[in-house]
């Protein structure tokens, strides 16, 4: 038995793929004006190496190596991940790129057995048509939040909502969706 030939893409609609590490600076780079308003967390582009594998991006097929969106998913614990990241260049928006992101990461999130993804947003409207719902607090027992403070990553200190990451996640809402 053959697979289904996937869906052609139209000339000059963004290609979803899995990331790659040629694409960190493009991912970097598209970041960047999102990280000087404070819409998302700034990190050292090394971080974005690191995290390459989390990654899809959404890439011009006439113009290969050219980032037009991307977003990422982190898996928190056995049964939670979050939606990091997710950001479409001004340009491309209105077009379903951060929808076609979405769907691609909520599909990853199910394909790895995880449960519930967590967000933390400005974009409340968006995430809710996808199924998440504000939440208060913070979604895993105290068992689990005593492992999760161990960890160093500026992402898990605002899943926790640690003082530390406060200025981080003033005005944003918390989300969560079960899968």
């Amino acid at each position: 038995m053959t697979s289904p030939e996937p869906p052609a893409v139209r000339a000059g609609e963004p290609v979803v793929r899995q990331a790659l590490p040629a694409d960190v600076r493009g991912i970097y780079d598209l970041v960047q004006p999102f990280t000087a308003t404070r819409v998302l967390i700034a990190k050292e582009l090394i971080t974005y190496f690191e995290a390459v594998q989390e990654f899809v991006v959404a890439e011009l097929p006439e113009a290969p190596g050219t980032i037009v969106a991307c977003g990422a998913l982190h898996v928190l614990w056995d049964d939670i991940a979050e939606i990091r990241t997710l950001a479409v260049d001004p340009r491309y928006q209105g077009r379903g790129l951060g929808h076609r992101l979405l769907d691609t990461l909520i599909d990853r999130a199910r394909a790895l057995g995880l449960r519930r993804l967590f967000c933390l947003t400005f974009e409340v409207d968006f995430f809710t048509g996808h199924g998440f719902e504000r939440i208060a607090g913070t979604p895993v027992g105290m068992d689990v939040y005593a492992e999760m403070l161990r960890s160093h990553d500026d992402g898990v200190a605002e899943f926790l909502d640690l003082a530390r990451a406060k200025p981080n996640t003033l005005g944003n809402t918390r989300m969560l969706l079960e899968l």
